[in-house]
């Protein structure tokens, strides 16, 4: 069966069209997105980086907004949970006209690579960029055997 060009000039713009929808819908995958109240957009938690530093991990996590009061932070053996909460900034008496950042809470937890030691894990919030250190425990960092 042979195809005139037109058909498969069609065809193909048929398909540049589909996959230009697809970007349009995928374009902000993968982003800080929480849900406005009454909307039902999906969530997928803050932006997070995990490094393994030789003798610690460190994990780099963006939390824009959110006070180091509003953040909890749990470590057991090789699991970290991360959350936090922000809350509204409203004025009292006022009108809202348009509401974009609203309540969001969000809850991330991991299965780190390697045990760590959570009586020296460590963290630090400055401008929106959270910071753990989690020392790796004594049974996970490598050691040098001398042969006798």
């Amino acid at each position: 069966m042979l195809m005139r060009l037109s058909d498969v000039d069609r065809m193909f713009n048929a398909m540049d069209l589909l996959q230009s929808r697809m970007n349009r819908m995928s374009s902000d995958f993968g982003r800080f997105r929480t849900s406005v109240p009454g909307g039902t957009a999906p969530y997928s938690g803050p932006a997070t980086n995990l490094y393994d530093i030789g003798g610690h991990l460190e994990m780099k996590m963006e939390v824009p907004g959110i006070s180091k009061e509003e953040l909890s932070i749990k470590v057991q053996g090789n699991y970290l949970e991360v959350s936090g909460k922000q809350k509204a900034d409203k004025p009292e008496g006022y009108t809202p006209h348009r509401v974009e950042r609203g309540l969001s809470e969000f809850t991330r937890s991991f299965t780190l690579p390697t045990e760590v030691d959570s009586s020296k894990v460590a963290a630090q919030l400055s401008n929106g960029l959270l910071t753990i250190v989690m020392p790796k425990s004594e049974a996970a960092q490598p050691k040098q055997i001398t042969i006798k």
